[in-house]
């Protein structure tokens, strides 16, 4: 008996234990359960309030960075290629003018003046008659940093060449003196007489520039101070100008002549209305600034009259657009620096968006701007 009570007893021990482990481990998982909710709950609350902050911050209005003007006319990042171009009357029409954003006019010897047309962003299929450098125009080049391509060159340009290390492509290397085909680089136009009948275009000098190892971008930022609104010069000073009127020599005068309808200048040229041989339209521009600059007759021992213009200093000139002219000054510290266009009180001049036609004319020039 004794036996079986001591039995009974241990089985209702060995329940209790059962009972109360069964107990314990109930107890541990809820408590590890509870655990769990509390941090899943608090994971909760963390989250939407990022959430909520996440939102608050996408609802608050940004700081607005300055809006860069969206210029036409000079844009990319495409490095700018300058092209000497004949002005004789022989080489007139030119191909491909109204394309260029800036072209250069500069007196040369026997008082001809010749163009150093720069394009940028644009392609064009015909650009010439392509003449030799002189080497004033590169302190025009190197401030727009562009590739300069010629057809043969004086030797100041080929000196200055050297000297400033420019990207310059002679045409005389690529020059078939034949008809294009489809693998000229350079070629004659036999409707017209040499040496007024050379020709490239802007694919070819690309190609050239590559395989010479240039640089065929350029991060550098406009001569001219473009604008997006319109300008109009209202200064009290600011002449009516619908005629402007350029003697260069005695062989050589240009003309522009506004029209109030498109707001841009017709280009006359030793009397006569130019055209854009390629865009079968007449010469035009929005923008005209004319530059004075002293110029005289090298004495190189070669005799042909070849020419040396100041660039470098203040020059006094005008800035002309939208049938108004000011007065301005034309600051260049060096010859590879920019020049900075400004108005009689220091301010740089606003550019309208749109080509120009730079000047740089004889010091004595009896310019005359009139109604």
């Amino acid at each position: 008996m004794r036996r079986g009570k001591e039995r009974s007893k241990n089985s209702t021990k060995i329940v209790i234990i059962v009972i109360i482990a069964i107990l314990a481990i109930v107890g541990g998982a809820y408590y590890f359960l509870s655990k769990n909710n509390d941090k899943e709950l608090a994971q909760n609350e963390v989250s939407s309030i990022n959430l909520e902050t996440k939102n608050e911050q996408s609802e608050s209005p940004k700081k607005e960075e300055p809006k860069k003007p969206e210029i036409k006319i000079f844009s990319g990042d495409d490095r700018p290629k300058a092209f000497m171009i004949d002005n004789n009357k022989n080489a007139q029409p030119q191909s491909s003018i109204n394309s260029a954003y800036i072209v250069y006019e500069i007196i040369v010897e026997g008082g001809e003046t010749r163009l150093m047309a720069l394009f940028k962003g644009v392609t064009a299929d015909e650009v010439g008659p392509i003449r030799s450098a002189r080497h004033y125009f590169l302190d025009y080049a190197m401030e727009n940093d562009a590739i300069y391509a010629h057809l043969g060159l004086s030797p100041q340009a080929d000196e200055g060449m050297k000297n400033f290390k420019i990207n310059n492509i002679n045409g005389q290397v690529y020059d078939t003196g034949k008809a294009r085909t489809d693998t000229s680089l350079y070629w004659r136009e036999k409707s017209r007489k040499a040496p007024h009948n050379a020709y490239t275009n802007t694919e070819s000098i690309m190609k050239i520039a590559k395989d010479k190892g240039y640089k065929t971008t350029s991060n550098k930022e406009s001569v001219l101070n473009y604008v997006e609104k319109e300008v109009n010069l209202t200064s009290d000073d600011a002449l009516v100008a619908n005629a402007i009127k350029i003697p260069y020599s005695k062989g050589h005068n240009v003309e522009y002549k506004y029209n109030e309808k498109t707001k841009r200048y017709t280009r006359y040229s030793k009397g006569r209305k130019i055209t854009d041989k390629i865009a079968k339209e007449d010469t035009t521009t929005k923008n005209i600034i004319i530059t004075f600059a002293e110029n005289y007759t090298l004495d190189d021992g070669e005799n042909k009259g070849r020419q040396d213009v100041v660039t470098v200093g203040e020059l006094n000139g005008y800035y002309i657009t939208n049938g108004k002219a000011i007065k301005i000054k034309c600051v260049k510290k060096s010859r590879s620096e920019q020049t900075i266009y400004q108005d009689l009180n220091g301010n740089e001049i606003e550019v309208n968006d749109g080509n120009t036609w730079i000047n740089i004319c004889p010091i004595d020039a009896n310019v005359t701007i009139s109604e």
